[in-house]
């Protein structure tokens, strides 16, 4: 009989990032408004309580959008939509302009929450302020109190699966 780990890789075989790419994710970008204004896509991002309202995403300390969730303490999430790949992909590119610039190219209203961007077309918006943050290794996990979400069209999702982009009804 076959355990479960005789035909898997092991550690060295293989990376986190590559058994992770196995695990089907919805996609949002996380925006934050003000004088910190930034947007990122995200797949980790997830519901954490219904009651009390929060959600969690995981943002990597390096990176713009943790000194801007940092610095504003609120911030906004779009769920993309199938049709949505390209506002995923261009909010992934380090080399898009920083700041208010970078939704120069997308349509979006500013969140009556938080001022965050929101971005148009999005199948549900939620903003949030940051209730607690736990640092997780290399990124910070930010829980947020979720202020007020808004459910968009029912349309296909856009999921991230095997290191590409899918759309799912």
């Amino acid at each position: 009989m076959m355990t479960v780990y005789d035909s898997a890789l092991t550690m060295e075989e293989t990376t986190l990032r590559d058994a992770m790419s196995r695990f089907a994710t919805g996609v949002s970008v996380v925006t934050v408004g003000g004088e910190h204004t930034h947007g990122m896509t995200a797949n980790a991002f997830t519901c954490v309580s219904l009651d009390p309202p929060l959600v969690l995403c995981c943002v990597a300390r390096k990176a713009t959008m943790h000194a801007a969730i940092e610095g504003a303490r609120r911030f906004a999430v779009s769920v993309m939509g199938g049709d949505q790949e390209r506002t995923a992909r261009y909010f992934a590119d380090k080399r898009r302009p920083r700041g208010r610039a970078q939704f120069d190219v997308v349509d979006w209203q500013p969140g009556p929450h938080t001022g965050a961007p929101l971005l148009s077309g999005a199948l549900a918006w939620l903003e949030c302020e940051v209730a607690q943050w736990h640092e997780g290794g290399d990124h910070t996990i930010f829980l947020g109190r979720v202020l007020g979400c808004r459910r968009g069209p029912d349309s296909p999702a856009l999921l991230f699966y095997g290191s590409d982009f899918h759309q799912i009804r």
